[in-house]
């Protein structure tokens, strides 16, 4: 039985170009935000695999919901708090029975540049982290994002974001041993 809206008519159906105009601009937000959850999502779970299921999951989730999502939220900030919630949601699932299997090396980065020897120590140190403090330093220090989008993101309050950062950093100092040169 349909549901009939006001005056008798039933609800109005978006128009085939509605619809290809959402498909189209979901299509190019992902062609252009999935190799940066990928990384994104690399660098919080060291697994590449992994990786790009959570990508596929986060991209998925945000395709069942473009309509409402594509025009009125931050869709950047949004995909990144999918993807880290798609994380939590698969560490919580996660079997007991999985093993892991050999990584591939990080691809360089975007722009080429670095040093790889210091890139691959840094990621190992990364590892070292617990899942939620490693997710608030790539999203504060490799993705660059502010204290508060990253407190958003993660639905964490400002204070905890901040007391998490400076601990998580002293840690890595103290794992990667005298302060390296990033010069």
């Amino acid at each position: 039985m349909a549901v009939v809206g006001v005056a008798g008519y039933l609800p109005a159906q978006r128009s085939r170009r509605a619809e290809r105009t959402l498909e189209r601009e979901f299509e190019a937000f992902a062609d252009a935000a999935a190799p940066r959850l990928w990384r994104t999502a690399y660098l919080m779970c060291h697994d590449w695999h992994l990786a790009q299921d959570l990508t596929q999951v986060t991209l998925t989730r945000m395709y069942v919901n473009w309509d409402r999502i594509g025009r009125s939220v931050d869709v950047e900030a949004y995909s990144r708090k999918v993807l880290v919630n798609a994380l939590f949601d698969h560490r919580r699932r996660r079997s007991s029975g999985e093993v892991a299997v050999p990584r591939p090396r990080m691809p360089e980065s975007a722009d080429g540049s670095g040093d790889p020897e210091l890139r691959v120590t840094l990621l190992e140190a990364l590892r070292a982290l617990s899942e939620r403090d490693r997710a608030i330093v790539v999203l504060r220090y490799w993705e660059d994002h502010s204290v508060q989008a990253v407190a958003e993101m993660l639905d964490l309050s400002v204070a905890v974001v901040k007391s998490q950062s400076m601990r998580s950093l002293a840690r890595l100092r103290r794992l990667l041993g005298a302060a390296p040169d990033f010069d």
